[in-house]
C-alpha cells in the first residue's frame, strides 16, 4: 500500500488522502468540503486505476471555480505519477 497526502488548491476541502494498492485506488478521504459530494466521489473511486480516475475527473469544475474536489484528486494522482 502507498499513501498520497495532497493539499488541494481553489476548493473547499483542505486535504485529500489517497491510499493505493498497486495501481488501484483503495481508499480516498477528504478533509473539509461538501461532505455528501466528497464521500460519494471517494466511494466511487475505490477500485479504479490511477489512469482511469485521472481521465474521468480531470477538468471538472465546481460552479464558477476553475477546479473542483474531483479535479484536485486528478491533480494529486498526476503529481504522484510524475514522481
Amino acid at each position: 500500500m502507498e499513501n498520497i497526502s495532497y493539499t488541494p488548491h481553489g476548493v473547499c476541502s483542505r486535504k485529500i488522502d489517497i491510499e493505493l494498492d498497486g495501481d488501484k485506488i483503495a481508499k480516498v478521504k477528504f478533509s473539509g468540503g461538501c461532505a455528501g459530494n466528497t464521500q460519494g466521489v471517494a466511494r466511487l473511486l475505490v477500485g479504479m486505476t490511477v489512469d482511469e480516475a485521472i481521465s474521468r475527473l480531470e477538468g471538472i469544475k465546481c460552479g464558477f471555480k476553475s477546479t473542483s474536489c474531483p479535479d484536485q484528486v486528478a491533480e494529486a494522482l498526476k503529481e504522484y505519477k510524475n514522481k
